[in-house]
């Protein structure tokens, strides 16, 4: 393509991007039903131990819990699976085909693992639906993204999403005069723009005020099923809203899993109450 050819199509706004387009994620089989794997994992840093001999596995469209004390290894256990570190011993899978210890960050992003920090990471400069538009893009060149136009199925997913999230109506709206809470809300929209298997969620509703927490718990229930979502908490009382009756709860401790099981179950657990809940 000639330099003239590039440069038209870059004034052009109707012009589509190759980069706007869907990326095709390595073939994806959960025909077992678990979608991620992390057996015998280990990792030590400076002698320290952050997981020792981890196993873990989430199904296909489960919403688990993970809780523990500060050290318990759960942030570790995260940057595992997004490939931010590479363990001294153990396999991590992401479902039968895809072993992430041979991807690297963007490569398990683009397979399908989603990742939200504690603290909301938006553009504050940019609105709502601007921060959505630029989340769906691989290229993060801003001016190029915000100038290409979106194709009937990309607008379909974005005020989908807009909806899901609670902000439909915040659309215009610059993401820094948001509410906290609403912060939140979009960086999660942004993860959903990319349309990822598994979601981890760090600590989602720290500094939430009630209403926000009893909203966030739905946004996340409502993701169930569609996705896998792993949330990582210190609030027990989110939890339990969150776990119900029914929902699988891991606790760690010193970089294992101590108890599994439902709320009610690892709360009883009197190796529980001794290291985590103190109660």
């Amino acid at each position: 393509m000639s330099i003239l050819n590039t440069l038209e199509q870059v004034a052009d706004r109707h012009h589509v991007f190759p980069f706007m387009m869907p990326q095709q994620a390595p073939a994806l089989d959960v025909s077992h039903n678990v979608l991620l794997y992390l057996e015998g994992i280990s990792v030590s840093f400076d002698g320290f131990k952050a997981i020792n001999d981890l196993n873990l596995y989430i199904d296909d469209g489960e919403l688990r819990c993970i809780i523990g004390p500060n050290g318990a290894g759960k942030t570790t256990m995260m940057d595992i699976i997004t490939g931010k570190t590479t363990p001294d011993s153990g396999s991590a899978w992401f479902g039968q085909t895809i072993n992430l210890l041979d991807l690297d960050e963007p490569a398990i992003a683009q397979a399908g693992i989603g990742r939200k920090f504690q603290k909301p990471t938006v553009f504050e400069a940019l609105t709502v639906w601007e921060n959505l538009e630029l989340a769906m893009a691989d290229d993060r060149a801003v001016w190029s993204i915000l100038h290409a136009r979106l194709n009937s199925e990309q607008q379909d997913l974005l005020h989908e999403t807009l909806i899901l999230i609670g902000l439909k109506s915040h659309a215009k709206m610059q993401a820094g005069k948001l509410s906290h809470g609403q912060k939140q809300w979009l960086e999660i929209g942004m993860l959903l723009m990319q349309k990822p298997r598994l979601l981890l969620v760090d600590e989602p509703v720290a500094g939430m005020t009630h209403q926000e927490m009893d909203r966030t718990a739905e946004l996340l229930t409502s993701l169930a099923g569609r996705h896998s979502v792993v949330v990582v908490e210190h609030d027990m009382d989110f939890v339990r809203s969150l776990a119900g009756k029914d929902r699988t709860v891991s606790v760690l401790h010193q970089g294992s899993v101590l108890s599994e099981g439902s709320m009610d179950k690892v709360q009883n657990d009197p190796r529980v109450i001794e290291v985590y809940l103190g109660e």
